[in-house]
């Protein structure tokens, strides 16, 4: 995982596990053979870093509904 990735996507998306949730189902998604938003930089680059640099470029975004807080 490339840090600069990781910090460039930390100040797109504030919160760190909304990231990792974020990132973890981009990869399941690339896994599954969804297409990236970003062209790769190579034919192995790793889809931790594929998924990070959609993010931090925009291509990825979160979604949050305060509307309909979880009750305890």
């Amino acid at each position: 995982m490339n840090k600069e990735l990781l910090e460039k996507a930390k100040v797109k998306i504030g919160s760190i596990p909304v990231l990792v949730n974020m990132v973890s189902k981009r990869v399941r998604q690339l896994n599954a053979g969804m297409r990236p938003y970003l062209k790769p930089l190579s034919s192995n680059e790793d889809r931790v870093d594929l998924a990070l640099r959609e993010i931090a470029d925009g291509k990825l975004i979160a979604e949050i509904d305060f509307s309909n807080p979880v009750k305890k």
